[in-house]
Parts: C-alpha cells; sequence; structure tokens
C-alpha cells in the first residue's frame, strides 16, 4: 500500500457520499442541506425530496448570502455524465462553504430506490429528516 493510494481513498470518503450516506445523515438530522446544481427547469422535473436548487452558472456572494456556512452542501446533478455538481461544489467551495458531492447523482440516487420529487417524480424509499 502506498501513501498516495491511502490518501486518495481519504480524501474520496471526505469530499463525497452515496445515496445511502445522504439517506442516513438525513435520517439522523445531520446537517446537510442537499443542492441541486442544475437548471430551474431540470429540478421542477425531478429532484431529491427536500433538495434546494442552486444552479451552478447562477451561484455568487449574493445568491448565497442568507445559506448558513455551519452546514455540509451535499451537490448533485444527473449523474456520472453531468458536471454541474462538481461546479456547484467547487462554487460554493470558493464562496467558504462546507461541500461534498453526491456520487452517481439522481441516477444513482434512483437506482438506489430512493423517492425522487418533481412532475417526474418517482416511488421508493421514503426521505425523512430526523430534524
Amino acid at each position: 500500500m502506498s501513501i498516495e493510494q491511502m490518501v486518495h481513498y481519504q480524501s474520496k470518503l471526505a469530499f463525497e457520499m452515496d445515496s445511502w450516506d445522504v439517506y442516513v445523515a438525513l435520517k439522523n438530522g445531520d446537517p446537510i442541506v442537499i443542492v441541486d446544481g442544475r437548471s430551474a427547469e431540470a429540478y421542477q422535473q425531478e429532484h431529491i425530496p427536500g433538495a434546494v436548487n442552486l444552479w451552478h452558472k447562477a451561484l455568487c456572494f449574493n445568491t448565497t448570502e442568507s445559506l448558513d456556512k455551519s452546514k455540509i452542501y451535499v451537490c448533485y446533478c444527473d449523474g456520472i455524465g453531468c458536471n454541474a455538481s462538481t461546479k456547484t461544489a467547487l462554487k460554493l467551495l470558493t464562496l467558504g462553504f462546507q461541500v461534498r458531492e453526491l456520487i452517481g447523482g439522481l441516477d444513482w440516487w434512483r437506482r438506489d430506490g430512493y423517492q425522487t420529487d418533481g412532475v417526474k417524480a418517482q416511488a421508493g424509499t421514503e426521505i425523512v429528516c430526523g430534524c
């Protein structure tokens, strides 16, 4: 085992979450905010329940000044073929927020059997916030 490889895997776990991690964090009432970095139109079609829509192209100091910087912002987009979650995470990070990225985005969220909201909402495991 190399130190570089260990640092790589530790970094992944520090900067990314999977669907189960997010589900458990919400259930436990952990201080996280789910952020959909896609356009308002995409968000309206389908999104993770409770997610806020912060389109990465519109992120700036003014659009985020009311957000609580003590929380962890978990960013997602469509899935592995989309980089809106990475762009959202990077912009939020540069604005002083704690961020993580949801591995697989909305696509893997659905594949893992969790419910979605929106025009094309899908049934699945209900998201219950322990807040």
